[in-house]
């Protein structure tokens, strides 16, 4: 997404059109995103803005008053100056009774004072108010983010990257926040700001109006111009920075790697290129785009340069005060600064749009399938898990499982193998109901699972994957994941079985240790070993263990081993391993190869058999005798 242009505040009174379209022209070069559909994003965007639409009119109205206030003070202080230069000229002519009226000047300043004042607490009141609305109108679309991530399906995130998905949470929303809580406001300043100007001027002076208004088509084909050359430079600099962004990041992530196969010198001299690249795009879009500084001062020059001779030209005919004159100069000087800012703001909007659309088309997304009105429990789980002509595909036209039967009895373990690709940890995603059935039905103790709340079924399984999954806090939180209300010597327990407890021990805060967003603190095998003591406490009717000690050690993994046999006993288990000899005492084993099961039976049954199995376990022991 593109840089949004900087905010802009209110040009002080008296500002020299010189200046004009300072800070905020030099935006309106960067390439902005834009929504596919653009009104009917801000229509759906404009329903959270609904229920707090007394606010915003308040907002509104405090900003026009705020405004006016403001537009209205340099008439009032050209008046001032003509009281005062009327009564200077009148004493230095000799007029008889001629004299400076200070009451009048006093009674303007007064004014001047309370319009100031009032002007800023209207400004004070209208952002309390619109950072209170903006919060929680971002409170809201966080709030329904965070529940529809709940609600989608696991495909949802393996189909889509998790950075884009983190985007559309964070960055995308305080896109939106940003917006709403200063452009919104800022919008309507600069149009009231805009219209009020040019009915002061006119009611000063329609032909020094004419003079003011006929360099704007000039600050409008220079700004454009420039603009337009620069965007493409502005193009090349976000994609180049991306690009450099991409390489530090690859390479910082596989340092290790890097310096193993001696490519420093390769990372390094690819990082110079793609910076050499960014270097050139950065210097040309911002000189190009820096060219409008000088050029609208120029422009604004010529503008006071009119005002100021047919100002003068008119006083000398008195066909206009000295005062009005001064009053003039002040609004020609905040007549370019409205115009940028709506420009710039029109920018932003259509990034902001953009960002919701973003928002909006995650919040749309596909949901898992609604729970049946009907459902079943299982009050007493014995274990008993029957796959009944299942039928399955990631991809309607990719078929995956293909009417597959397993009958696995209460408190067996079965273990699950075959090559990469062959649907293992399909199986599994398909017990937990991650994916939903094409056809056939999975039941346990012959309720289908369908029938099932999600909550339920899932309640009945543990499992501990290949992937490790910890978060930032103590060991012991982490540990006490696994069961709500678990006491201090059942986490201990739990950590003993899991063979967790030495380690975690000779820690210098022990269970108390402190866990990075990583656990980078950790080995990966430590990292599994409390997944694993999780798991323990969880004491689930299920088990479901993918690969569960790839990770740790051989004398580790002996230990583990033990541990699971212990906690599986009298319990069905699904484990899916690669090196099968891990699974030797299963009770069944179901040998998989393009998402059917082709073969089952013991380790005993199948080596006797000759077949794939026997093959893939012959591969594996000759590999260790090598």
């Amino acid at each position: 997404m593109s840089e949004k242009p900087k905010e802009q505040g209110r040009p002080a009174a008296g500002m020299n059109p010189g200046f004009m379209g300072r800070g905020g022209m030099a935006g309106m070069g960067m390439p902005v995103q834009k929504a596919k559909n653009f009104k009917a994003t801000l229509k759906r965007l404009m329903t959270y803005l609904q229920p707090f639409r007394v606010s915003i009119s308040f907002v509104l109205l405090a900003s026009i008053l705020s405004t006016l206030f403001g537009i209205i003070s340099p008439k009032l202080m050209g008046n001032a100056v003509t009281k005062l230069s009327e009564g200077a000229i009148g004493k230095m002519k000799g007029i008889a009774g001629a004299k400076i009226d200070f009451d009048a000047i006093l009674q303007i300043i007064l004014i001047l004072a309370a319009l100031y004042i009032f002007s800023s607490v209207l400004m004070y009141i209208q952002q309390r108010i619109m950072v209170g609305v903006t919060q929680r109108i971002v409170f809201n679309l966080r709030r329904d983010i965070s529940e529809k991530l709940t609600r989608v399906p696991l495909s949802f995130f393996d189909a889509r990257s998790h950075g884009d998905t983190m985007s559309r949470a964070t960055n995308d929303v305080d896109t939106i926040s940003s917006t709403m809580q200063q452009s919104l406001t800022q919008l309507i300043t600069s149009v009231v700001t805009l219209i009020g100007i040019i009915i002061m001027m006119l009611t000063i002076s329609p032909l020094l109006t004419l003079a003011t208004i006929v360099t704007l088509p000039l600050s409008i084909f220079g700004t454009k111009m420039i603009a337009t050359r620069s965007q493409k430079y502005f193009k090349g600099q976000q994609r180049t920075l991306g690009e450099l962004n991409g390489h530090v990041e690859e390479m910082y992530t596989g340092h290790t790697i890097v310096k193993a196969f001696g490519r420093e010198k390769k990372s390094v001299d690819t990082f110079n290129e793609i910076n050499d690249r960014l270097y050139h795009s950065g210097w040309k879009a911002q000189f190009i785009s820096g060219l409008i500084f000088p050029l609208m001062s120029f422009i604004g020059n010529i503008g006071y340069v009119l005002v100021s001779v047919i100002g003068g030209i008119m006083v000398t005919h008195n066909a206009i005060k000295i005062g009005d004159v001064l009053a003039f100069i002040q609004y020609s000087g905040q007549f370019g600064m409205p115009i940028t800012q709506v420009a710039n703001i029109a920018n932003v909007i259509q990034s902001t749009i953009a960002a919701a659309e973003r928002i909006f088309e995650l919040l749309d997304e596909d949901e898992e399938v609604l729970e049946n009105k009907v459902t079943d429990s299982v009050a007493h789980v014995k274990g008993h898990v029957q796959f009944d002509n299942v039928s399955f595909s990631y991809k309607t036209d990719t078929p995956l499982i293909d009417n597959m039967n397993i009958d696995v009895k209460p408190g067996q373990t079965v273990a699950i193998v075959g090559p990469t690709g062959a649907g293992k940890t399909t199986i599994v995603n398909l017990l937990m109901r991650f994916y939903e059935l094409q056809n056939g039905k999975i039941s346990i103790d012959g309720v289908d699972s369908r029938h099932m709340s999600r909550s339920h079924l899932r309640g009945l399984f543990g499992m501990v994957l290949q992937d490790t999954w910890l978060f930032n806090g103590t060991i012991r939180d982490n540990i006490a994941y696994g069961r709500h209300g678990a006491t201090e010597d059942e986490i201990v327990e739990a950590a003993r079985a899991a063979y967790a407890d030495h380690f975690i021990r000779t820690l210098p805060d022990g269970y108390d240790t402190i866990l990075n967003e990583e656990a980078s603190n950790l080995s990966h095998g430590q990292k599994q070993l409390l997944t694993i003591a999780r798991a323990v406490l969880a004491d689930p009717a299920i088990l479901i263990l993918d690969e569960a000690t790839s990770s740790v050690d051989t004398r580790t993994e002996v230990s583990i081993q033990r541990a699971m046999n212990n906690l599986m006993a009298n319990r069905t288990s699904f484990v899916i391993a690669h090196r099968l000899s891990t699974i030797r005492e299963a009770d069944l084993i179901l040998v998989m190869n393009q998402g059917t099961v082709i073969e089952q039976g013991t380790h005993g049954e199948l080596l006797e058999q000759q077949g794939f199995y026997a093959e893939l376990y012959e591969s594996q022991f000759a590999q260790k005798a090598v």
